[in-house]
């Protein structure tokens, strides 16, 4: 039987609010630009409840990095299944995420990006980057491959820059059009590295 009792409850609780607080801060600030004790003042907890949930200042960062990623490879796989059926079209389509997250208030570009430029290489929260950029691309291959690409490896890393370069234009010169000039270019490459479809 689960532990359902207000204990339970509220250490549930205090975890997801200094996760919450720590995702709102570190998006806007970078985590090195955040110390614990200014999330421990906005989430409104104790020093040792937070510890007692993250012990480490990286372990409150890889937890931000989980969430960031569970949202934004979330909205590129949404992306990719709302354009329809056919692969050629998912490697399109999940470029209407970038347009999403580049129009959403308080936009500071790529977490991860921001994360890995701020952190150690060789470090876990330098590895927890990469990591997802290369979970990222090996989904991106595996829609190529389906989509008939002949170097499906090659395409992956093109459109995953494209992503990338979106994400930084995004923040950088805040150009609204940046979005869909990657999908633009995205359709481009797809359309070259693809073969035609078959009428009928």
């Amino acid at each position: 039987m689960a532990l359902t009792g207000p204990t339970a409850g509220s250490r549930q609780c205090a975890r997801d609010r200094i996760l919450d607080t720590a995702f709102r801060l570190f998006y806007a600030h970078g985590p090195r630009g955040v110390g614990v004790d200014t999330v421990i003042a906005e989430s409104g907890v104790a020093k040792a409840t937070l510890y007692k949930h993250f012990p480490r200042k990286d372990d409150l960062v890889l937890a931000y990095l989980d969430k960031v990623d569970q949202a934004w490879f979330g909205a590129l796989r949404a992306a990719a299944r709302e354009a329809g059926d056919d692969p050629r079209d998912q490697l399109v389509g999940m470029f209407d995420a970038l347009g999403s997250a580049c129009r959403r208030e308080g936009y500071h570009g790529c977490a991860f990006i921001n994360t890995a430029a701020e952190s150690q290489p060789g470090s876990d929260v330098h590895a927890r980057t990469v990591e997802h950029k290369a979970v990222v691309r090996a989904w991106v291959t595996d829609l190529a491959r389906r989509a008939g690409a002949a170097h499906p490896d090659r395409l992956a890393r093109q459109l995953t820059l494209l992503l990338d370069g979106g994400l930084a234009a995004g923040i950088l010169d805040a150009d609204p059009a940046a979005p869909a000039a990657a999908r633009a270019a995205a359709e481009a490459v797809v359309a070259a590295a693809c073969p035609p479809r078959r009428a009928g």
